[in-house]
């Protein structure tokens, strides 16, 4: 019986990135899971015994003051609206003037959402909507366009540091007084070094390093200034650099702050400052994490293939194609098969290409075959020229990436475990 195509070869080219999506998200849910239980299990206890202190209090100030619960529980009801339109104990600072709003909208566009001030009006709501659609397309486009210099920079910098360390050891006297260099095939140090990339890994460290580096330093400020401990300062910092913005920390929130104008005016500039940093870094490290993480379901994968068992079949293995018996193929033949310019690439099935060896073709076919390995080679040679070739569909597929666009894209074009030349 002949074997259905992905049904016993593993899990194939065609179906393996819904296999790697369907991992990914049995990993989310079982992470889910283990999240909730471990949180349950840290802070379920502290919210008994919070609301035990709650309903002592209640009684005591319901009966010290000869207060029916029903009126407390009003007053309560009335100080929780007015809560939500930004009305607390402590005096604050005005959320609806120039100020505040401007903190408002910098939360929005950066997907940050602490919820301390919200729009309470219609025309509010409604125009937060549009607000935010364009303002974080825009955000998240210049995140992107930050991690693609970032990126850049640190590959620079760690080429010339690879070449630098290439020039110091690389040159040893062999075969009496012959030199060679390490990594370079036997050619030159310029061909060893011509396709270097950066180690993905090599690269997240340093942006994790930046990453610390700046939650530090912004916790130091914001344990100074706010008063708030060292730890609740870094808990602070990794939830509005990561966008998640809880609320219940949120800076800049005080009427006032030092001992004058000028120290606010800094405080707020360089709250501003940080935050900004923070989540361009926080973001870049967040992408690099997600191609190791997509690398691991890469090696589970592989890890799970089994070759195909089926009598009369051979194994498909993606690192081996079936060379062409011919490159022109006859018209009744050549209509069975895909012919596609922008994969550079032509697909075929099993019987293309199978013709006798005495077999003649037609003029017309032979042109019109060549025509397209003509284009496909001037394309190839335009792509070359501008200095962006092209690579071929079948090696895009050694690693499990596609070139993709965004982040996943500079993933691939600029680091060495990502890219398809790899």
């Amino acid at each position: 019986m002949a074997c259905r195509s992905g049904c016993c070869c593993g899990f194939g080219p065609f179906n393996e990135d819904n296999a790697r999506f369907l991992m990914l998200a049995v990993f989310i849910v079982l992470y889910l899971f283990c999240g909730a239980a471990v949180f349950s299990a840290l802070e379920q206890p502290m919210e008994e015994e919070a609301k035990e202190r709650w309903v002592q209090r209640f009684e005591q100030f319901s009966l010290k003051y000869n207060l029916s619960k029903k009126e407390l529980d009003n007053f309560l009801r009335n100080y929780e609206e007015a809560n939500v339109a930004g009305i607390r104990v402590d005096t604050i600072r005005p959320r609806w003037d120039f100020t505040g709003a401007f903190y408002f909208v910098g939360t929005v566009v950066s997907t940050i959402g602490f919820g301390m001030t919200t729009p309470a009006t219609n025309g509010g709501k409604i125009f937060l909507i549009f607000y935010g659609l364009i303002g974080c397309a825009a955000t998240i486009l210049f995140f992107n366009l930050f991690l693609e210099r970032v990126i850049t920079v640190i590959a620079l910098v760690l080429k010339s540091c690879h070449e630098r360390r290439h020039l110091h050891k690389a040159v040893l006297p062999q075969n009496g007084g012959r030199r060679f260099y390490e990594g370079g095939g036997g050619g030159s140090r310029g061909e060893g070094l011509a396709g270097w990339k950066p180690s993905v890994y090599c690269v997240m460290l340093i942006l994790g390093a930046a990453a610390i580096l700046v939650s530090c330093c912004a916790s130091a400020m914001y344990s100074a200034v706010e008063g708030w401990g060292y730890l609740d300062s870094l808990y602070y910092c990794f939830v509005a650099f990561s966008t998640i913005g809880f609320g219940d920390m949120v800076s800049s929130q005080r009427s006032a702050y030092g001992e004058g104008n000028e120290n606010q005016t800094a405080y707020r500039l360089g709250n501003f400052l940080f935050i900004l940093t923070g989540v361009c870094c926080i973001y870049s490290l967040f992408n690099v994490i997600s191609i190791v993480i997509k690398q691991v379901l890469n090696w589970l994968l592989r890890s799970l293939e089994r070759p195909c068992c089926c009598p009369g079949r051979v194994a498909h293995h993606p690192h081996h194609r079936q060379p062409r018996r011919n490159v022109v193929v006859p018209g009744h033949l050549r209509a069975r098969r895909d012919l596609s310019i922008e994969t550079d690439t032509v697909n075929e099935s099993e019987a293309d290409g199978r013709r006798m060896s005495g077999e003649m073709i037609s003029m017309r076919d032979f042109l019109a075959a060549n025509k397209v390995n003509l284009a496909i080679m001037q394309k190839q040679l335009s792509e070359m020229a501008n200095g962006h070739p092209r690579q071929s569909g079948t090696s895009s597929r050694h690693n499990g990436f596609s070139e993709g666009v965004g982040a996943l894209g500079i993933m691939n074009n600029r680091l060495a475990e990502t890219s398809v030349d790899r």
